[in-house]
């Protein structure tokens, strides 16, 4: 081992520099500098390189975390990245977007008396510098073959499925019908955390490698996914979910409260260039109102960092449990807070306030955690007496994400859905009720994360694979026999 490594007790845990909360609020670039080469070299070396690396086995990829670090401490950056991208089809956007809190670097062995080796940003470093040096190249294949799939659906489980074939020779045909590629990841994610240059250069990578991309595509009306199965050998559903929760009670229907998605879609288009006439009317800008968020995950933390940023009056997140419950990151609640959002723990709504058809207010109470339920988690009761309303011009709704009605959307009732409205399938092999079509990422395993969707999509590569092989042995089978 080299001498460079298990650093841990010499070197303190130190993190990226991160831009001052009154510059950052300013605008929409990303908060946290980019490690120097020392500096990633010396975080690098305080990995243990443990025997049983519980940062991999919590990594939803079993990224092989111990290795790349290794590399990186001895100035390998090179093969740090050939380590890193060989099972991670987007190490940049994972080191940008990850819990690494709740995944790999809380996992981390050194992590109860040392802080843990910061990863995120190790595995962000190298491959920026790859993407710096040209070390990161398009999938194009050793040879071309006759097999040919068709994706819908170019989020991370999509894309992630796109490369792994056409590295195989595989025709790849992608099919979105949004006008650009990326899924939440260019759409849902804001620039803050992911600046959408890092997804973009991604889509034009796997375009020149030959992935054909069928943009503002809606599968049911422009084409049939019949027509699909007939086009390709196999298709892969990999929609996500993008049906918003919602909330009922007095006043729901007042204008002024609007779904989380719609609102951080209308700031990154705008973000990116984009003629939005619902940002400029003002229906979806935060721009001098009072806003308030509802919901306690990292959808909602990306709500009320964009409400700063758009110049809110005041901006408040409403969440019906404790901070130490909150299902966010808590990387970003910090974050938050020190950009001014105030936090109204403990708090539910009941219903909306308004004056002349719009909201004016959000009507809640204050609850109080108590016995854990079947799952362990504790359940939330509200405390009689403790009403009380929370200003607010604008009202956003981060309660998470459903399932869209996809059997009827596509037109196809022979795909099946589970009680939670997500697409059913084979365990084992992916694929639906309906023969050689497959199904992965959120819209199998519910909303989830983007290193989740890029696990599935890479599983469902292998499956595909499998299966169109077997099919066209089967069918070759009788004709080599007749000679």
């Amino acid at each position: 081992m080299a001498e460079r490594m298990l650093q841990f007790v010499r070197l303190s845990q130190q993190t990226p520099d991160k831009r001052a909360a009154t510059e950052r609020k300013a605008d929409f670039g990303e908060i946290y500098q980019r490690f120097s080469a020392e500096r990633a070299g010396e975080q690098a070396s305080r990995c243990s390189q443990c025997g049983v690396p519980f940062c991999s086995i919590h990594c939803p990829l079993n990224n092989n975390i111990p290795d790349w670090l290794k590399l990186t401490a001895e100035g390998r950056l090179e093969e740090a990245y050939e380590v890193s991208s060989a099972t991670n089809t987007f190490p940049e956007i994972c080191g940008r977007v990850c819990p690494q809190d709740r995944l790999c670097e809380g996992n981390c062995v050194i992590e109860k008396g040392f802080d843990s080796v910061t990863i995120g940003a190790v595995e962000k470093y190298i491959t920026d510098t790859a993407w710096e040096q040209g070390w990161v190249k398009p999938p194009k294949p050793a040879r071309e073959v006759e097999h040919s799939v068709g994706i819908i659906g170019a989020g991370p489980a999509g894309l992630a499925a796109a490369e792994r074939l056409r590295l195989r020779g595989w025709k790849v045909t992608v099919y979105d019908r949004y006008d650009r590629v990326g899924g939440l990841m260019i759409y849902g994610i804001p620039n803050f955390k992911l600046e959408k240059e890092v997804v973009l250069r991604r889509h034009a990578q796997y375009a020149e490698a030959g992935i054909e991309f069928v943009l503002n595509c809606r599968i049911g009306q422009d084409i049939s996914l019949a027509e699909l199965r007939a086009k390709h050998d196999a298709v892969l559903i990999a929609t996500g979910v993008y049906k918003a929760r919602d909330i009922g009670g007095p006043g729901s229907d007042l204008a002024g409260i609007v779904p989380a998605l719609d609102y951080l879609t209308a700031s990154n288009r705008e973000n990116l260039g984009d003629h939005v006439p619902e940002f400029v009317d003002g229906t979806l800008n935060a721009a001098g109102k009072r806003v308030v968020v509802i919901g306690g995950g990292d959808t909602a933390m990306d709500c009320v960092r964009t409400a700063i940023r758009q110049g809110a009056a005041a901006v408040t997140c409403l969440y019906r449990r404790d901070k130490a419950n909150m299902p966010g990151s808590m990387r970003e609640v910090s974050n938050a807070e020190e950009e001014g959002v105030t936090f109204s723990w403990l708090s539910a709504p009941e219903g909306f306030e308004g004056q002349e058809g719009r909201v004016s207010g959000v009507r809640a109470v204050k609850m109080h955690l108590g016995l854990p339920d079947a799952t362990g988690r504790q359940q939330v009761e509200p405390i009689p007496g403790s009403g009380f309303t929370e200003p607010a011009d604008l009202v956003i709704k981060a309660l998470g994400f459903d399932p869209e009605d996809l059997p009827t959307l596509f037109g196809e009732p022979g795909l099946t859905v589970s009680r939670w409205g997500t697409l059913t399938i084979d365990r084992r092999s992916m694929m639906t009720k309906l023969e050689g079509v497959f199904a992965a990422g959120d819209i199998v395993r519910g909303a989830s994360l983007v290193v989740w969707g890029i696990r599935d999509g890479r599983d469902a590569a292998e499956q595909i694979e499998s299966y169109v092989l077997a099919r066209k042995a089967a069918a070759a089978s009788p004709a080599m026999a007749a000679e």
